[in-house]
């Protein structure tokens, strides 16, 4: 097996299960030395037990490789830094992150309450933004004080759901969409120091995703969109190999890998004047005619 990321330093949030758990473990076969976070806690965010981080870094030394527990609350400040420390003390430093932790409150934009919202909201969004921040500035510091770029890597993770839309998920849309923009920015600030920002929005069947299904998954889905199919890219990707790549959206499932386009100008009909609104009937019914049509969760545009 080609150790692609070996002696690199990973943190990985929300793995103690699911794809979390796969990006950990091929992290570590790919020769990484990983951080395995988890608060442990349910589907929606409640409850925590750390015996759900300790028991993935234990199958990972079992198998020879290299990896200490964290139970922090992923969208704590505090807590994000002392992860950050936790792989300093531990490994030596910090090459990549993986922000992959999630949960699920799905309700009808009427029947969503405000809990419902914060809590998805905070679980994805400022859990995203609180590990990125810190290991910001741990690659800051690094880069100021040798005077040399860090090869960091922050991967963090969308849906599929949060690019193309769902029904009964606007809290869950809102925070992935507002996680794949995060990156485009994070990708600018960091190449300063060396550091690539990606994104990647996986289909697979994990446990937030087989609680939503109401009949028994069949075992042809199950094996389709296995979390292995996802984990060697973001190995990929937080390898030295993918130095020249920053500021994009990864579709994975299953076999495919596609790049999602980012948001662009499309249609436009431009005048001297400025707009009146009376006149823009027909001006808006032709540029939607022009436009492609917004594409099926899958990601494809089907007319």
């Amino acid at each position: 097996m080609d150790r692609i990321c070996e002696g690199r330093v990973a943190v990985v949030t929300g793995a103690g299960r699911g794809l979390g758990r796969s990006h950990a473990l091929e992290l570590a076969r790919r020769g990484a030395r990983v951080v395995v976070n988890d608060l442990g806690g349910e589907p929606d965010g409640t409850g925590s037990d750390p015996a759900v981080a300790e028991a993935v870094a234990e199958e990972i030394r079992a198998a020879g490789g290299e990896a200490v527990a964290s139970g922090h609350d992923v969208s704590d400040s505090e807590a994000a830094r002392e992860r950050v420390q936790l792989a300093v003390d531990t490994f030596g430093g910090l090459d990549v992150l993986v922000a992959n932790a999630g949960i699920l409150r799905d309700r009808t934009l009427a029947g969503m309450t405000d809990e419902d919202w914060d809590t998805v909201v905070r679980v994805h969004l400022r859990g995203t933004f609180a590990p990125s921040r810190a290991a910001a500035a741990y690659w800051r510091d690094r880069a100021k004080a040798t005077g040399a770029g860090v090869d960091g890597r922050l991967i963090c993770t969308t849906s599929p759901v949060g690019l193309y839309g769902n029904f009964g998920q606007t809290n869950y849309i809102a925070a992935k969409g507002g996680i794949a923009s995060f990156t485009l920015g994070a990708a600018q600030e960091l190449a300063r120091y060396g550091v690539t920002a990606n994104t990647i929005a996986p289909t697979a069947a994990t446990r937030l995703v087989l609680a939503l299904m109401t009949d028994e998954p069949p075992q042809e889905f199950l094996e389709k969109f296995d979390p292995g199919f996802v984990s060697p890219v973001v190995a990929w990707l937080a390898s030295p190999q993918s130095s020249a790549v920053t500021g994009r959206v990864f579709d994975v499932r299953g076999n495919r890998v596609a790049l999602v386009e980012s948001w662009r100008v499309g249609a436009e009909i431009l005048r001297d004047e400025p707009w009146d609104a009376a006149d823009l009937g027909d001006v808006v019914a032709d540029l939607v005619a022009k436009a492609a049509p917004n594409p099926d969760i899958s990601g494809y545009v089907h007319d």
